[in-house]
């Protein structure tokens, strides 16, 4: 089931806004509809060298990789109980919404750049501020996840896998949402055409942040979390 997941979570998505975009670039007669051959060939990519090597993969990762867990510290089999009362500021809803928008404010300024570049006609040639913008994102988005998850260990709730993802891939979310104001308010673009073609692709550019910044908070969380269990003694 994981492997089935990882194969698709991502190109799903994508293929099902790349043939809504597609399909109406076709209605209209639009010369930025891809021809059938270019998409059985990438179609023909995916099916025969992406799918099966994700598929080699996972049963490679069966067969030899480790399947315990080495826990820092001992654990019991009994789930501690969760406090259910805690204050608004600590709800996972105040959470996401921290998590996602200190992080989209360090590259507020950079990401209008890229998207006059993108979607006008402006040419972007400041590559390496690009670069370090890109590495404060995953340093920012980094180190707030591990705060937020110090905040959610202390009111001693372990359920912090899923959440943490969640918070340092809600950038994201930002992202998009800020898309929608540069469309109305900077683009100068309207149409079924160029709507399509706008929020389809972003839509899976914000979701392509999602996972990787997602991805990258609960690593570093996961290495936050082993480096300070380890330290406790139990008796």
């Amino acid at each position: 089931r994981c492997v089935l997941v990882t194969a698709g979570l991502f190109p799903v998505p994508v293929a099902t806004v790349f043939m809504w975009v597609n399909t109406v670039a076709l209605v209209h007669g639009s010369t930025s509809a891809l021809p059938f051959s270019t998409i059985f060939t990438v179609a023909a990519l995916y099916s025969l060298l992406a799918c099966p090597l994700t598929v080699l993969g996972g049963i490679l990762a069966k067969n030899y990789a480790s399947h315990d867990f080495n826990a820092p510290t001992r654990t019991t089999k009994v789930a501690r109980e969760i406090p259910t009362e805690v204050p608004w500021y600590r709800s996972r809803f105040v959470q996401m919404l921290i998590s996602g928008f200190l992080p989209f404010s360090a590259i507020y300024i950079e990401l209008h750049y890229i998207f006059a570049s993108m979607w006008g006609h402006q040419i972007y040639t400041l590559f390496g501020i690009l670069l370090f913008a890109f590495v404060l994102l995953i340093i920012v988005t980094s180190f707030i996840s591990v705060a937020l998850l110090y905040f959610q260990l202390a009111r001693e709730d372990h359920r912090w896998w899923w959440s943490t993802f969640i918070n340092a891939g809600m950038t994201g979310l930002f992202i998009y949402a800020y898309s929608f104001f540069y469309y109305f308010h900077r683009s100068g673009m309207s149409g079924v055409l160029q709507g399509s073609f706008y929020f389809g692709y972003m839509a899976i550019i914000s979701f392509a942040f999602f996972l990787m910044l997602g991805s990258a908070g609960f690593h570093f969380s996961l290495v936050f979390v082993k480096h300070i269990y380890s330290r406790v003694k139990c008796d």
